[in-house]
């Protein structure tokens, strides 16, 4: 059983004994009673937060940069970007090619000789078409190198085509060429239009009337009747034989009963409008009598062969009327 006095008691005992020690020697140690010392409580483990497996991450919004602002240019510019180069097809050099495929001039007038120059390789023949409106009308089977005439005729206008052919099948190789006509005729009128006229002007007797809604114009060139409408529909103008016989046909019909102020057509002009309905509901009533003068046609083709008139007018005009009653206008005051 343990004394609980023990060990005070020898401390008591020490300290007593202490001067008796003190004597003994020049060195002494003086001992200085410190406090007991306590317990100190340990500090406790923290716990570790457990892992919940089934808690669903949540992102971190990151704010957008600002674009009010300009964008900053680069201090050297901006980067280079190399493009992939093509990869260059082989050429066969057996293949037949072309060299050239030109003229003598820049221009031919209409009835003049163009000469053709053409020169190729890999070919033992070759062929030269002219076409005519998209089609091949004329050839020529030439050697493979040379130089062809080639008579133009006078009703020529616009441009020639010519194609140049050499080899065969999947080696086929063909060169177009197309050479400008000069315009040996001049238009009857100004401001002239930009195409050539296919003739000169051509002088005839012309009757013309206006309408309530359009106008009626005989020529005896080309002796047929031309109705004009501008009511808006389609198509914009007619053109009919002329089937009037002034021996047989009457000049005027009674039975058309006319307001005071308008006219019934005559002759002409009177017999297309009494005969045909449609021109006639169109048209309306004559506006004014007739006017009969000598004037001016002239007429320019397209490449499809489609022909656009122009004429005079009884007022010192010039009306045109494009291909297939599409439309007419008046393009020249007097």
């Amino acid at each position: 059983m343990r004394l609980p006095f023990r060990r005070p008691l020898s401390l008591l005992l020490l300290i007593s004994l202490l001067p008796a020690l003190s004597g003994c020697g020049a060195a002494a140690f003086e001992v200085v009673p410190t406090t007991r010392p306590t317990a100190t409580a340990a500090p406790s483990e923290t716990p570790s937060p457990t892992l919940d497996r089934s808690a669903v991450p949540t992102a971190t919004l990151t704010p957008p940069p600002a674009t009010g602002g300009p964008s900053p240019t680069p201090l050297f510019g901006q980067p280079m970007t190399l493009a992939a180069s093509p990869t260059r097809a082989l050429l066969n050099p057996n293949a037949p090619r072309i060299e050239f495929f030109t003229a003598d001039g820049a221009a031919v007038a209409p009835g003049n000789i163009v000469t053709l120059y053409w020169s190729t390789r890999n070919a033992s023949d070759a062929v030269i078409y002219q076409m005519d409106r998209g089609e091949r009308s004329r050839l020529w089977n030439v050697p493979p190198d040379g130089s062809l005439p080639v008579q133009t005729r006078t009703s020529d206008r616009g441009v020639l085509d010519f194609v140049l052919s050499i080899g065969d099948g999947v080696q086929r190789v063909e060169q177009p060429l197309s050479i400008p006509l000069a315009c040996p005729d001049v238009w009857f009128f100004n401001p002239a239009p930009s195409d050539c006229p296919t003739r000169p002007a051509e002088e005839t007797f012309i009757i013309e009337q206006p309408f309530e809604r359009g106008r009626m114009i005989y020529m005896q060139a080309v002796d047929r009747v031309y109705a004009l409408f501008n009511d808006g529909f389609d198509p914009a103008w007619l053109v009919l034989d002329n089937r009037f016989d002034p021996a047989i046909h009457p000049e005027s019909e009674p039975g058309f009963p006319v307001p005071p102020g308008y006219f019934q057509p005559t002759n002409e002009l009177g017999f297309v409008w009494r005969g045909n309905d449609l021109v006639r509901n169109r048209l309306g009533l004559g506006a004014q009598p007739e006017s009969r003068f000598n004037g001016l046609i002239q007429r320019a083709a397209a490449r499809d062969g489609a022909e656009t008139l122009y004429l005079s007018s009884a007022e010192g005009s010039v009306l045109r009327l494009l291909p297939g009653g599409d439309a007419w206008e008046i393009i020249a005051l007097p």
